[in-house]
């Protein structure tokens, strides 16, 4: 480690022998900074809106490139300082809007080291363990997906939108996907995720045929008609699925879909980038039954997996579904290395330089195990069934529907849709919560705007769900007009 009264050189590198010592003092300035940052933050959000913080990160960060620079400690402490008092912090309990998981301190370390030995996963000389720990850890996973395939595989991805892009190449280019003249006609529900249009956009195919799913999930029933009475009857089909939706985590009945793609002879892809880590959960595992009669499936770790962004798979039960994603590159997998043995890694991935993130996955894995994992799962969806029955028994709260997995939607009682977007509003411009949205219909069928809480920290607290009540009741008695400054101070 250096001399103390030495400031390090901010040009060493993390890599080497060196490279740990050379790290050392730095994370402790990181961690520091970190710290004040969330003290001074003090809640889930920055307060004072996009104005206030944009003015905040101009003034600190000025300028951006100075003629000198400040060493590694300045520049450490007031970057980190600032990003983490203006963050969203999602270990916050009242930080609950989005898919977006406060991460395990486990997997955040082994990003670490994944980011100073930054192997790169296109080619096996650059990356020789961290590939074979890629092939051991999805090969894993994909055979707890698809128990009963004959050659389970997983490609890791950055998320659910590649995920569900991937599905859709790899149904498009399937033997006799696109001959005759035919493109591939994807159906889903209106409940997919927005990836899926993306996707059928970008790979050419003809816009989805999007089934409405006014009970929140979508209907094998309707799923038939739609493949029953297609205008081009030669056209193969691929059926969307969702395993945990973005607004309401409702989980598609995956075995009626399942059957009825077979008896249609169309494929099947399952968007479980939220449901899937239920597979860990020996309690709840069975919301996802059918879930292996698919031909691919998303997954997203960073979810209810608690790994840094990113951590997605992509899914299949035979790895001869993968064959379409084959590449030729000479300077990285020429074909005479293929043949003496070196592993081909550019079909793993649409993408050529990519982080080893598969070793974060790893760690956390191997540290809590499968019934760690499904612990962390049963209580963050157990906190989500208590917030339910707390605002089920407060008379000026209306609960849309109980949750399957842990996201509650709800609003005050009576609101109009200006009142509840104006609670979300108010909120998020004082820093004290942070909620989403969702339009959905009520129980009189009436299409409405609710709070969304979508809870993804394993440990809030009963006292913390309380007070988010609390908060809301608190934004709504302000009614519909406009949002007031808030009373506590904005990033410094």
């Amino acid at each position: 480690m250096p001399a103390p009264h030495l400031p390090p050189d901010p040009a060493s590198l993390a890599g080497g022998p060196a490279g740990p010592r050379a790290l050392a003092p730095l994370l402790h300035t990181v961690l520091e900074a970190l710290a004040d940052g969330a003290d001074a933050r003090c809640g889930p959000l920055p307060p004072g809106g996009p104005g206030a913080v944009g003015r905040a990160v101009a003034c600190r960060c000025a300028p951006v490139l100075p003629r000198q620079g400040t060493g590694a400690h300045e520049a450490l402490r007031e970057l980190v300082g600032l990003l983490a008092e203006g963050a969203a912090d999602p270990a916050d309990p009242h930080c609950a809007a989005h898919l977006h998981c406060p991460p395990l301190a486990v997997a955040a370390a082994a990003d670490l080291a994944a980011a100073a030995l930054n192997p790169s996963m296109d080619s096996w000389d650059q990356a020789p363990a961290a590939s074979a720990l890629e092939t051991l850890v999805t090969e894993e996973l994909a055979g707890r997906v698809h128990p009963g395939g004959p050659d389970p595989a997983a490609l890791v991805t950055t998320g659910g939108t590649e995920g569900n892009q991937l599905g859709l190449l790899l149904a498009r280019e399937a033997p006799g996907a696109s001959g005759d003249g035919h493109r591939l006609r994807v159906l889903c529900g209106a409940n997919a995720h927005h990836s899926v249009l993306r996707a059928a956009w970008l790979l050419g195919l003809p816009a989805p045929h999007v089934l409405p799913t006014p009970a929140g999930t979508l209907d094998p029933a309707a799923v038939h008609t739609a493949l029953r009475d297609t205008p081009d009857p030669g056209a193969p089909a691929l059926v969307v699925a969702t395993a945990g939706t973005t607004d309401s985590g409702a989980v598609d009945p995956l075995p009626g879909l399942a059957a009825t793609a077979a008896a249609h002879r169309a494929r099947l892809h399952v968007d479980a980038a939220y449901g899937g880590p239920l597979l860990f959960s020996a309690a709840r595992r069975h919301l996802l039954d059918g879930l292996g009669r698919a031909h691919s499936v998303t997954l997203d770790l960073h979810k209810l997996g608690w790994q840094p962004v990113a951590a997605g798979l992509l899914t299949v039960p035979d790895r001869a579904f993968l064959k379409p994603l084959e590449h030729r590159a000479a300077y990285l997998n020429p074909g005479d290395d293929t043949e003496a043995g070196l592993p081909d890694l550019l079909g793993r991935s649409l993408r050529t330089t990519r982080r080893p993130d598969i070793l974060k996955i790893a760690v956390t894995l191997r540290a809590l195990g499968e019934e760690g994992l499904g612990a962390l799962i049963d209580r963050t969806c157990e906190a989500a069934a208590q917030l339910a029955a707390l605002v089920d028994s407060d008379p000026r709260l209306e609960l849309r529907t109980r949750p399957v997995l842990s996201t509650v939607l709800f609003r005050p009682a009576g609101a109009t849709d200006a009142l509840v977007a104006a609670v979300r509003r108010r909120l998020l411009a004082d820093g004290r919560a942070v909620l989403g949205r969702a339009h959905a219909p009520d129980t009189g069928g009436r299409e409405r705007l609710w709070l969304k809480a979508t809870l993804l920290n394993p440990h809030v607290q009963p006292d913390d769900l309380a007070a988010l009540i609390k908060l809301v009741h608190e934004a709504a008695a302000g009614g519909a007009g406009p949002v007031h400054s808030p009373a506590r101070r904005a990033v410094r």
